[in-house]
């Protein structure tokens, strides 16, 4: 087996635009993200339920599935 082949394993600073920061273990010493698990709308539960039903509502007109009223 041939050694030093592997990349370095660092535990890395996670750090989002919102400003919340975790450890996760990776190549990378630092990584920067857009969005996590702590200001996204699915994981925070904000997320709009009109939105969610008028895309449920789109996708039963598109094919033609008939809802109880």
């Amino acid at each position: 087996m041939r050694t030093d082949i592997h990349p370095e394993y660092y535990q890395a600073t996670v750090t989002c635009n919102c400003g919340n920061t975790f450890t996760v273990g990776s190549t990378k010493d630092e990584i920067h993200v857009e969005i996590c698990s702590k200001c996204h709308q699915f994981y925070t539960g904000t997320q709009k339920a009109s939105a969610v039903r008028g895309r449920i509502e789109k996708f039963n007109r598109k094919y033609g599935v008939k809802t109880e009223a």
